[in-house]
Formats: structure tokens, C-alpha cells, sequence
């Protein structure tokens, strides 16, 4: 998908910012420091034990990295009455920003505060509250944009974990149109950003539904066939249910031989020759091999199990807690991956009431059920399984991009609104009333994939790649 304004409209007169980065911006805009228009101050509060379903609402470090882009305006923590006097008080238009980070990218984070009622704020937060009239939207839009991200980033001290502090943040460059004009451009984004949010809401239950449906194919291929009208008989295995008559249960212990690895994270090379298969669904790389063949790997703890499966024929390494299935006997190594992918959460789960399993153990997969088609049959369903899942694939990947090129849409408008390269006021004054949206804090349920289709972005046309 292409994103474009039907318009583009420049501002009349431009002069110098004076500051490199930014260029010239309109001439009537100012070019401020933060530490001209406002004041900083340390958040400070207990810890994470001080959280009660329902209180007064709280603003942790962490929110701004899982929870809040931009704006806050509701939150995941709540502090009881007898905890609040532990914690800073913030005001609706107070902007926040993490004190430290793991990376420069994440030291340029910051949230400004939208709530109208009683809010804090926890420790490790640096607090900017403006004493000059700011629309706080305008606010968020700006200190957390690109420019604004890029000057943070410089600021930024530290090797393992970054650091910001407010003698620093006080110097950062924030070019300023008059209030009437904050107030347009935050409606012109609001407007933007909502249609935008909605479509990928939607396009990310669509991509939610697409994998649903592509388990599903593979589910049924590998444990009832391709053929609806088989002959069928019970295969003993409660999660498994009835299966072909003429199909063999095994353990798999007599199907395959069973290794772990012997490397650890740390040896992994982000330029290496070799795959390395840890407990993630994403492959490292790493300069060595130990293993040279078709095998099929799973995560043995941590929260990859039943979750992480790789497929592989060649040269590759693989982590001391990652099982590696290989030397298949009576099974193609592929349709193996199938079936195990499809169906060890179901026998690892057996007997436990929780969600989740710690770790498998050696045992238990000896003794893991496997049904076994005739190869003949087994080809065949490799061979189905290969057509449905690339189109499914095909049709998940594109609507993951057009996400992602909305999303690059949003960032780059909003980077050129705030700092004076668009001009919108004409834009937002044609702009029908809306009834403000409180940000959902899960993100779900905004919109159906057939509503955000239709629905009209002011100013944007789409077309598809």
C-alpha cells in the first residue's frame, strides 16, 4: 500500500531555525528551548508491590517503554490512597521521559499526560511541566518525533544501560507555532492518527485470523489427512481424537534420534556463516557448525516451549537447552515438523492446569505420540501443506507491510507537521467535529477489517503496491 497527501500545502514564509537539524521553519513560528518555557523535577515511588486493581492512577518507567507512545491517557497501575503520598503528582500536560534505557533509540521516548484526574508518577522519571500556554497533544506529537528522538538519543550517556538527565534535556530544540496553531495541527494528527491506528488494528486481527486459520490447515492435514470421506478409528490419545484407520501410532523415540546442543547465547555472531537455532522463533548467527542434515529443533525451556520449531537440511549450531530431532525413520523430515509443531502444546499440557510449561524433558519426548501416514501420503501432505501455508503467508505478509508502511506514513507526517514543513490549517479547519477516543491500553477492539477499509483518511489516498 502507498500512502500520499492529495495535497501538500507549504507555509507562505520561511526563516532560518538557527538550529542545524532543523532548517528553516515559518516565519511566525518561535524556536525554543525546553528550558526556557517550562521546568524540570524527579519522579519518585515505591515499587511494583504497591499495585491494587483499582485506585489512583499510576504512570511507571516501564509504561513509557510497553504502554504510552506519545500520549497518556490511561493507565495500566493504580496506587492505593494510604501509597499515594510515596509518589510525585502530575498534572494534565506534564510530559515525561525515562531516565535511562538499554539503547540510544529508547532514551528518546517520552509521553505527555492527557488525564484530567488525579494522576502519579513513579520513580526513574524525568517531569517537564511548560509555564507557557501549550496545547499538550501539540506536546506529545513533537517532543516524542524523530527530531525530537534524534536530539535525545545525543544526549544519552552510558555502555550497558543509557542515561538522560534534565541539565541535558533543558537544551532541547522545540520549534513552536502560536497556541491556535498547536491546537490545529494536534487536531489534524488526532484525525490522521485514529483513521491510521484503527486500519492497523484491523489489519492485525486479520493477520491474528490468517495464522488461526493457517494452524488449522495444518492441524487437521497431519492428524486426520486430505481425504474428508477416510475410514476412521480411535487413536487412544484424548487430545488427538479419531484418526485414519490405515495410519500407524509410534513413539517417537523409534522415528528419530534426539540431541541438545552445546553452545549458549553468547556465542552467537551477528555476521556469522552459520545458523544458530536458540529458544526464539528467530535464528542467530554464529561462525561454527555441529550438526550437518535435515533436523527439525524445539525450545527445551523458557517461554519458547511449544512455541519455537525450526526446519532445517544443512550446516548449523544450536543452543545447550534446544532439542534436535533428526535421523528420521519411516517419517519425512518435514511432515515430522508439521505434526510436532501442530501438536506437542497438546500432549506437554497434558495433566498441568497451567497455561504453560516450564521445560520438556527428555523422556516425555521419547514417549511423545506421533501418527504416521504411509510416506506416499505423508508427500502429499507436505506437498498440500506447502501450497495453502505459502498463500496464507502470502496474503499475511502483505498486510504486515502495508502496516508497516502506514506506520512509516505516520511518523514521517507528524515529523513534518511539527516542525513546520506542512502546513494543515486548512486542512483542520475543513475537519468534521469528532468526539475525542480515549486510547485503549491493549490496543484491541477499535475496528473490523471491512470498517477500516472503508474508512476515509482526510487527505490521504491509498493504492496498492
Amino acid at each position: 500500500m502507498k500512502v500520499t497527501t492529495d495535497s501538500r500545502h507549504l507555509y507562505p514564509a520561511l526563516k532560518p531555525s538557527g538550529v542545524l537539524w532543523l532548517g528553516d521553519v515559518p516565519e511566525h513560528w518561535e524556536v525554543v528551548q525546553l528550558g526556557r518555557i517550562g521546568i524540570f523535577s524527579k519522579g519518585s515511588g515505591g515499587t511494583k508491590d504497591d499495585e491494587v486493581p483499582d485506585g489512583i492512577p499510576c504512570v511507571r518507567y516501564g509504561d513509557l517503554y510497553t504502554t504510552h507512545k506519545s500520549f497518556i491517557s490511561q493507565t495500566r497501575s493504580y496506587v492505593s490512597s494510604a501509597k499515594a503520598s510515596a509518589y510525585t503528582p502530575i498534572d494534565r500536560g506534564d510530559v515525561l521521559f525515562p531516565t535511562s534505557g538499554e539503547t540510544i533509540e529508547e532514551i528518546g521516548k517520552s509521553a505527555v499526560n492527557l488525564m484530567n484526574t488525579q494522576v502519579l508518577c513513579g520513580g526513574d522519571l524525568i517531569i517537564f511541566r511548560p509555564t507557557i500556554p501549550i496545547e499538550p497533544k501539540f506536546a506529545g506529537y513533537a517532543l516524542d518525533c524523530p527530531a525530537a528522538q534524534t536530539q535525545k538519543s545525543l544526549m544519552g550517556r552510558g555502555i550497558t544501560i543509557m542515561h538522560i538527565y534534565s541539565s541535558q534535556l533543558k537544551y532541547l530544540w522545540l520549534p513552536l507555532p502560536p497556541l491556535a496553531e498547536q491546537v490545529a495541527i494536534a487536531r489534524y494528527l488526532d484525525y490522521v492518527d485514529r483513521r491510521v491506528r484503527r486500519y492497523v488494528v484491523a489489519k492485525r486481527k486479520l493477520i491474528a485470523l490468517l495464522e488461526e486459520e493457517r494452524q488449522a490447515v495444518i492441524h487437521q492435514a497431519v492428524t486426520r489427512g486430505l481425504d474428508p470421506n477416510v475410514p476412521l478409528k480411535p487413536s487412544g490419545v484424548d487430545w488427538l481424537g479419531d484418526i485414519p484407520a490405515h495410519w500407524e501410532l509410534r513413539r517417537l523415540r523409534s522415528l528419530a534420534e534426539i540431541g541438545t546442543g552445546e553452545r549458549d547465547t553468547i556465542d552467537r555472531k551477528s555476521t556469522g556463516k552459520y545458523p544458530f537455532f536458540v529458544r526464539s522463533q528467530t535464528a542467530e548467527r554464529i561462525d561454527s557448525w555441529s550438526f550437518d542434515g535435515e533436523a527439525v529443533l524445539t525450545a527445551g525451556d523458557g517461554v519458547g516451549v511449544g512455541r519455537v520449531f525450526h526446519y532445517i537440511n544443512g550446516k548449523f549450531d544450536y543452543h545447550q537447552r534446544v532439542y534436535r530431532f533428526s535421523g528420521f525413520r519411516d517419517i519425512l523430515g518435514e511432515f515430522f515438523f508439521h505434526y510436532f509443531r501442530s501438536t506437542l502444546r497438546h500432549e506437554v499440557l497434558q495433566g498441568t492446569a497451567k497455561s504453560t510449561v516450564d521445560s520438556l524433558r527428555l523422556p516425555m519426548l521419547q514417549n511423545f505420540i506421533v501418527v504416521i501416514p504411509p510416506k506416499s501420503e505423508q508427500s502429499a501432505i507436505v506437498a498440500h501443506l506447502k501450497s495453502m501455508t505459502s498463500t496464507i503467508q502470502t496474503i499475511s505478509a502483505r498486510a504486515q507491510r502495508q502496516i508497516e508502511l502506514l506506520e512509516e506514513y505516520r511518523t514521517r507526517l507528524i515529523a513534518d507537521v511539527v516542525t513546520g514543513k506542512l502546513d494543515v490549517r486548512a486542512a483542520a479547519a475543513e475537519l468534521a467535529e469528532e468526539a475525542d477516543e480515549e486510547e485503549p491500553v491493549d490496543g484491541n477492539g477499535l475496528m473490523t477489517d471491512n470498517e477500516a477499509m472503508n474508512y476515509d483518511f482526510h487527505g490521504v489516498s491509498q493504492s496498492e503496491e
